[in-house]
């Protein structure tokens, strides 16, 4: 069986008639992206990537691409684009406006500031030569305009419809064999990746953006939470030191976040084939097993199936457990369902959200923001005097975390630009913001809670409290039960528009949490890593942050070489090959600390410090 969640990519159609022709081109493809960022996030949902203007309110430089015409004609220029602020303000013209030119012919209509959806709009028309022509997009503003695909039409009255951003092909993938896929380039999956490669396993690592490290990444910026080298099995997480970064902090200059250290590390594997950025879109199955995993990459729109007996789920969403029909849990379980005193009396879909981080910068002199005024009513007593923004700038709790994941985005940046706004154009007192100017607005979500695949064991509140000993306990959880939900002063100001968050930490002790958690329960070759691990959302507070999944990934890939090595089964390795397992986890994945470069001695924040409350932060994620 396939499970699809996307068609296949088109990155450039033409269809001739007698008197017409249509030559579509996908804007990731473009030939130069110029200052346009391309955003993969939500092809999931969307079905393709696409061009994203993300100037923090100063246009960015062109992209253009060549586009070959097949025959002499007037051509109507369309766009398939979106008007992003009008789920909160549908009748105004949006922030994201840009044109399109053609052999440096700026067409007449302005595109992406209307509508109410992902849409085409009329740029303008063209009389074209047969051959090449020159198309180019002009953003006029800075605030994230965007373009999936660019049509040039000459049939009278044509009007494009959504199958036009996607054409089939009949050719099937190459397929390329492993012994392990992990889907997901984040901590989780990058220690998976290498802990397996170091069993011996030929194995391939997925990443759907160009930097590895996911939150930890310079694109979302979030430091290394949790603890590791501790518990039960000290070694597990010594691996961490080989890529983790030597300065802690959220929305801190991309520099500290050492995407060059994460990226040496899985490049210095030879057993490890990074496959990025390669975004994955449909699963393969035979009964319950997972047979290949077929990515995309983001640019080219060239595919590859991958093929192996073993699967790792690392996406953070749960995508490739959840398209291979894995079971799976989303929100919050009711308090009766496992006895947790944490959980809601009933239980709802809500969430903890993503954050949209970001951070100001002080200038040597006095400097402007644009007016941006959509969505949100601030005043002096509602604005946010802050210059930088970190985990606290929270939205989407109360929306599916698939789905809806651009307008958690978008309003997530809403609020920033928004807010800025205020403080530089309308704060009566605003001596402290008139210096300042925005630096950085991430515009990749951070996000902390999505599906939950369901594996042989369900971790729960009561196992922490308890401290419930399992004959299976592997890596070591020691944040807080550390559960977002929405400001309640920031709720009452803005009801339903909510852009803030609050948490309540309830310490724990160190717990050892089964490894029966890290693979599926009805797949029968998928492990899971990352926060999408068997767990109920009140425990997920816990194991969720970075130091943590990545030594989950290192245990997935240790059970991931048992399972090579004696033709089982991730459950076969609970049932048959435990104590094989503990060894292993005894030595741990990482190079002895004598092997390190003295840049990588160090574990910031790897030991466990004395007292029980010094081992929490609030910056996390």
């Amino acid at each position: 069986m396939i499970r699809n969640t996307i068609s296949a990519l088109s990155f450039m159609l033409a269809v001739c008639g007698a008197s017409a022709t249509e030559v579509l081109v996908q804007a990731e493809a473009f030939d130069s992206h110029g200052g346009w960022s391309l955003d993969q996030q939500f092809m999931d949902h969307m079905g393709s990537p696409y061009l994203i203007a993300h100037g923090l309110g100063k246009p960015v430089e062109d992209a253009s691409t060549t586009v070959d015409i097949p025959e002499d004609g007037r051509y109507t220029a369309w766009v398939r684009t979106y008007n992003w602020t009008s789920p909160w303000e549908p009748q105004r013209k949006g922030p994201g406006a840009f044109m399109v030119s053609v052999n440096g012919r700026r067409l007449a209509s302005t595109v992406g500031d209307t509508g109410s959806a992902w849409e085409w709009q009329r740029a303008g028309e063209v009389s074209l030569k047969k051959g090449s022509a020159r198309v180019t997009l002009h953003d006029l503003t800075g605030f994230d305009g965007r373009c999936d695909a660019l049509l040039l039409s000459s049939t009278p009255g044509f009007v494009p419809t959504d199958s036009y951003t996607e054409t089939a092909t009949l050719e099937m993938p190459v397929t390329q064999q492993f012994d392990f896929v992990v889907v997901g380039g984040g901590i989780a999956g990058m220690c998976a990746a290498v802990s397996a490669a170091r069993q011996g396993l030929r194995t391939a690592l997925v990443n759907d953006r160009p930097v590895l490290g996911g939150c930890n990444s310079s694109e979302v910026r979030v430091h290394l939470g949790g603890h590791s080298e501790i518990g039960l099995y000290p070694a597990l997480g010594r691996m961490i030191r080989e890529f983790g970064h030597s300065r802690q902090g959220n929305a801190r200059p991309a520099s500290y976040y050492e995407d060059e250290k994460k990226d040496s590390f899985i490049r210095a594997e030879k057993l490890v084939t990074l496959f990025a950025p390669y975004h994955a879109v449909s699963v393969d199955t035979a009964g319950n097993s997972i047979k290949g995993v077929t990515i995309c990459e983001t640019s080219t729109g060239e595919k590859v199936r991958l093929a192996a007996p073993l699967f790792a789920d690392c996406t953070g969403d749960g995508s490739i457990g959840c398209w291979a029909g894995a079971d799976w849990t989303v929100g919050r379980e009711s308090r009766d369902t496992y006895g947790e005193p944490l959980a809601p009396v009933t239980a709802d879909s809500l969430i903890m959200g993503a954050s949209v981080q970001w951070y100001s910068k002080k200038d040597d002199r006095r400097t402007s923001f644009p007016v941006f005024d959509y969505g949100i009513t601030f005043s002096d007593s509602t604005c946010q005097r802050l210059t930088m923004g970190e985990w606290k700038w929270e939205t989407g709790m109360r929306l599916d975390p698939v789905k809806d994941a651009e307008k958690i985005r978008d309003y997530g940046m809403l609020v920033v630009y928004a807010n800025w706004s205020y403080l530089k154009n309308r704060l009566a007192d605003n001596a402290k913001f008139r210096d300042r100017s925005l630096e950085w607005v991430a515009y990749v979500n951070g996000k902390r809670e999505s599906r939950r695949l369901l594996g042989d064991y369900i971790l729960k509140q009561d196992d922490i409290d308890k401290g419930v000993t399992h004959e299976d306990a592997s890596f070591t959880t020691s944040w807080s039960i550390d559960l977002h939900f929405p400001d309640p002063e920031n709720a009452r100001h803005f009801p339903g528009r909510e852009f803030k968050a609050a948490t309540n930490h309830v310490y724990i002790h160190p717990y050892a949490v089964p490894y029966r958690c890290l693979y599926s329960r009805n797949i029968d070759n998928l492990f899971m890593a990352g926060r999408c691990i068997s767990v109920s959302h009140v425990a997920l507070g816990t194991v969720r942050v970075m130091r943590t999944t990545g030594m989950m990934g290192e245990v997935v890939g240790m059970a991931a070489g048992i399972c090579h090595r004696n033709a089982t089964t991730p459950r076969g390795v609970y049932q048959r090959h435990l104590p094989e397992l503990k060894q292993l986890m005894t030595q741990g994945a990482g190079r002895p600390a004598d092997e390190l470069p003295d840049n990588q001695k160090f574990n910031l924040s790897g030991k466990l410090l004395p007292a029980p409350r010094a081992l929490q932060s609030c910056d996390d994620k």
